[in-house]
């Protein structure tokens, strides 16, 4: 499975941005789409999700402030950030879970400058 992701950048507080990702061609049934996000000397955490059944979930952090929305037939997720704020700067992965295992994207910075 490859994931290619597009978006990222340098973005002032306050600001937004939004992240795309898609899946290869021949991925079928995924079960869950996401983003997740690493800071430097952090470990990889959940930003978002969403299930085949349409379950969300989202860190505490971003509630009300990032949405994922995700077309399971295009295979596509997108992660819209709004009111960014420099805590979120870090490197976002998408992420695919299909057939009981997860796939990652390469990952795309976002900087958040105060």
């Amino acid at each position: 499975v490859q994931l290619q992701a597009s978006g990222g950048g340098l973005v002032q507080a306050g600001g937004y941005l939004r992240l795309s990702c898609a899946a290869s061609d021949s991925v079928f049934s995924i079960s869950a789409m996401g983003w997740y996000r690493q800071a430097p000397g952090k470990e990889r955490e959940l930003v978002g999700s969403i299930s085949s059944r349409g379950r969300t979930n989202y860190a505490d952090a971003v509630k009300g402030r990032f949405t994922v929305s995700t077309d399971f037939a295009k295979r596509r997720v997108s992660l819209q950030m709004n009111d960014l704020k420099p805590e979120d700067t870090a490197a976002y992965y998408c992420n695919v879970v299909y057939l009981g295992n997860d796939y990652w994207g390469q990952g795309t910075q976002v900087t958040v400058s105060s």
